[in-house]
């Protein structure tokens, strides 16, 4: 009687397991179809309205792409974004099966942590970031940062100091989002937010909680999956001898690896595609090997019902064993961090028709093979490599090696894109990035960050020296930066999609428990290496909290200390001092007003340039600014003063150009603006100049080819061309070796210029030609007279250690050291 209830209960449950997993296909693949055809998604229905004014001209959600454009981006995103993904099969059951539980005649525990690890796979990669999480893109681009962005421009949350009105009217800022209704809980909730700013710094602590632990998984993915991947010698030697074998070699794959970042992914990244793929068919392919020759029915055991049955065996030790089982969703949020390099589309048909079904078929092989092996020897214990048919071994092993470092390339690209990102929005010191290809979009590279990395990667793989430990402490960094995630989403849900908060308390309450067994079982594991990521990611987050901290205080006492433009009109026209020829770009982090260092230059200098331009270089919260609304110019005072103020916008993800190119698009914009002055501008344009002092909308000479261009000529003798120029009489050059540079403005012929705005275009000419001088200000922060202790420790140890080891702005990298002139100046703040 007793066995039939149990038959019958089986029978049941397996019963709801297929309708449930038929169920998922059929929403998968009508999901790809509607897409397709459509441009929306499953989702979408629920926000069909709100996603059509917050995507624009996003590029990854509606735009009609070909199937050969699909297809393509789909073959390419299997070498980027599921390196890491595809190789959890080689430390998933090894980890589990560590000490927490063992494999007995019954079968019940290899069973159960397989219908542990389909559920995963198919509940958060599958449901929530396929079906959910990507369509929750800033214009086109994932990631933690993007969440807190978007939420920003829903909600005034930003923790950007320098924020303009102006900076609404960006394209891409969606400044026609549709406020929710004055009675739902959206609005409330918007209103909470914005009123208490105790609760907008907890969104940013989140956010950089999130972006902490991605930084943690950038150096425990490598060293796991590399160590993970050459475990597979110890088959091969005993066991005596491969201990001193394993760590010496995944040392220097590991050295090799960081050695190589200098040079970029761009010349060998058409090889990652390939690997990953040849990886994935060689997995599924001895899975379905051992299901068909150990067990056939192996299938059964993805029936929910077995989970039961292994929590109730293993009570403790199975719920410790879920860090383990965690492992097998490692890469999961890299869809929807790299989806700015693809589309939607195509992320999910390389995961649905690919991954998926591979990760699924190598799992249940290892599965089926262990359930007739249970006396394995300790020497070999139980791994991937087990599985593996003796003759396959080797070559397995090395395309095992190339997977993982395709895996470790993809997060620790990841990791340097994270760290631009938190730098651009004034939360990590400044850093040298360099670009490491000119047509691929992201291609990034960090010097100290990738030798931090690579040293830290070789600490925890030599201390730990078993994937126990490695797993214990990358599960926790994986699943801390989902359950992040989760929180981002359900305000997203609120906030963003104006959907009802019973959706959103039911997307955190349905993932987040999922998420949170398995936080807990990673947690208890602290001393078992979860300490790891957590004191990573305390070390991490304290630099930012204190960058961030000291650069808003800053930019506080600037504000606070800045001269009045009538101050400024009162000098008059020679502001008190002699000009000289030239260019003074004076840079400041003030998007209006005179700053002090200036006045501080009128009262001790001499003299001082013919045109001074105010330069302010800013992040805006949102991935890219378009090159034709990149600068914001107007004048300062009248214009006989020939002083200017410029803004210059770059989104969280933009390249900010070299000095040359950056300084000549500077010149030429102010030039466009003279030229354009306010005629032609429109209502929209004249509203916005009157809220921003005067300020207008000016794009690189790149969007206005007909406008004006600068151009430069080494000899004497300048060339003539069909359209009309503006050129300086010609002057005796001294005989010097090298002729002096000549620079002229070649405009358009349609257009009329004044009298008034061609002079004016002519004294830029000259002060171009006669050189740029580079003001830079050089603060000496302190803490002021009266701070509490903590103040004081923060500002004058912490900021002052991170500000005297940081890099230079960007703009001052390639500056010529005769071009600069750095005035030292004392913040007490």
């Amino acid at each position: 009687m007793e066995a039939t209830h149990y038959k019958l209960v089986f029978r049941f449950h397996e019963t709801v397991f297929c309708g449930f997993f038929l169920l998922v296909l059929y929403l998968n693949v009508v999901e790809l179809l509607y897409v397709t055809f459509s441009g929306n998604g499953f989702f979408g229905v629920l926000r069909e309205f709100t996603m059509d004014l917050e995507t624009g001209n996003y590029q990854n959600l509606v735009k009609k792409e070909s199937w050969r454009t699909v297809l393509t981006l789909a073959y390419q995103s299997l070498g980027v974004v599921y390196g890491d993904l595809s190789i959890s099969p080689l430390y998933v059951y090894k980890s589990t099966f560590a000490e927490d539980i063992e494999h007995s005649e019954t079968n019940e525990e290899i069973f159960g942590v397989l219908s542990f690890v389909f559920w995963t796979l198919t509940l958060i990669p599958l449901l929530k970031y396929v079906f959910i999480v990507l369509k929750a893109d800033d214009n086109g681009e994932g990631g933690t940062f993007a969440l807190y962005t978007l939420l920003c421009r829903h909600a005034r949350v930003n923790s950007l100091p320098s924020c303009q009105l102006a900076d609404e009217d960006l394209s891409s800022y969606k400044k026609d989002i549709i406020s929710p209704a004055p009675s739902t809980f959206g609005a409330s909730l918007k209103s909470t937010l914005e009123k208490y700013r105790v609760l907008q710094r907890f969104l940013l602590v989140l956010s950089l909680l999130g972006a902490c632990m991605v930084i943690g998984d950038g150096i425990l993915t490598p060293a796991i999956s590399v160590f993970s991947a050459v475990s597979g010698v110890e088959l091969a030697m005993s066991r005596e001898h491969h201990k001193y074998v394993e760590v010496p070699v995944a040392c220097i794959i590991l050295i090799a690896l960081f050695s190589l970042q200098h040079y970029g992914t761009h010349r060998v990244g058409f090889l990652f595609a390939p690997v990953v793929i040849t990886w994935l068919l060689c997995i599924s392919a001895i899975g379905l090997y051992n299901i068909f020759h150990w067990n056939p029915h192996v299938y059964q055991a993805l029936s929910p019902y077995y989970m039961y049955k292994f929590l109730k065996k293993t009570q403790r030790g199975g719920w410790m064993s879920l860090g383990g089982i965690l492992l097998c969703i490692t890469g999961s949020e890299a869809m929807f961090a790299d989806l700015g390099h693809f589309s939607q589309l195509s992320i999910k048909i390389a995961f649905t028709t690919i991954v998926y079904p591979s990760l699924i078929l190598a799992y249940m092989g290892q599965a089926a093979y262990l359930s007739r092996h249970h006396n394995i020897e300790n020497d070999y214990r139980i791994g991937f490599y087990v599985s593996v048919p003796e003759k396959l071994r080797w070559p397995v092993l090395v395309i095992a090696v190339l997977a993982a470092v395709v895996g470790s390339q993809a997060i620790i690209t990841g990791t340097f894109s994270i760290i631009k990102q938190c730098s651009a929005l004034g939360c990590f010191p400044r850093v040298k990035i360099l670009h490491t290809s000119s047509k691929i979009h992201g291609q990034i590279y960090i010097p100290e960050i990738n030798w931090m990395l690579m040293l830290l990667c070789l600490a925890v793989t030599i201390g730990f020296r078993d994937t126990k430990r490695l797993g214990n402490a990358s599960g926790l960094a994986v699943i801390t930066v989902m359950l992040v995630t989760t929180c981002l989403m359900s305000l997203v849900i609120v906030l963003c999609w104006h959907q009802s908060v019973l959706l959103a308390v039911g997307f955190v309450l349905f993932f987040g428990s999922i998420e949170a067994l398995y936080f807990s079982a990673s947690l208890i594991k602290f001393l078992e290496g979860a300490w790891v990521p957590i004191a990573l990611a305390f070390i991490f987050m304290i630099v930012m909290c204190i960058w961030h901290y000291g650069t808003l205080k800053k930019y506080e006492y600037d504000v606070q200390n800045k001269v009045s433009v009538d101050w400024l009109l009162g000098l008059g026209p020679s502001l008190g001092i002699v000009r000289v020829r030239g260019i003074g770009l004076i840079h400041t982090e003030l998007v209006s007003g005179i700053p002090a260092i200036f006045s501080h230059f009128v009262t001790t200098l001499p003299a001082f340039h013919q045109v001074l331009i105010f330069l302010c270089v800013k992040s805006v919260p949102i991935p890219h600014v378009k090159h034709e609304e990149r600068f914001l110019v107007g004048h300062i005072g009248p214009k006989e003063y020939h002083m200017y103020r410029c803004i210059v916008r770059y989104g969280y993800r933009d390249a900010h150009k070299d000095d040359l190119q950056f300084e000549n698009d500077l010149v030429c914009s102010i030039a466009e603006y003279i030229r354009t002055g306010r005629v032609g501008l429109n209502e929209e344009n004249e509203d916005l100049a009157k809220q921003c002092e005067g300020m207008v909308v000016v794009g690189t000479p790149s969007t206005h080819l007909d406008g004006i261009q600068v151009c430069e000529d080494e000899g004497a003798n300048p060339e003539a061309a069909g359209t009309s120029e503006l050129k300086e009489k010609e002057k005796q050059s001294p005989p010097v070796i090298k002729p002096r540079k000549r620079v002229r403005f070649v405009i358009p012929e349609s257009p009329k210029i004044d009298r008034d705005a061609r002079r004016e275009l002519r004294e830029l000419m000259e002060a171009r030609e006669a050189g740029v001088a580079y003001i830079l200000g050089h603060s000496y922060v302190r803490a002021k007279k009266g701070s509490n202790l903590v103040k004081k420790i923060v500002i004058n140890f912490g900021y002052d250690f991170l500000r005297r080891n940081c890099r230079a702005p960007t703009y001052a990298l390639s500056v010529p050291h005769a071009s600069t002139l750095e005035v030292g100046m004392v913040y007490p703040i």
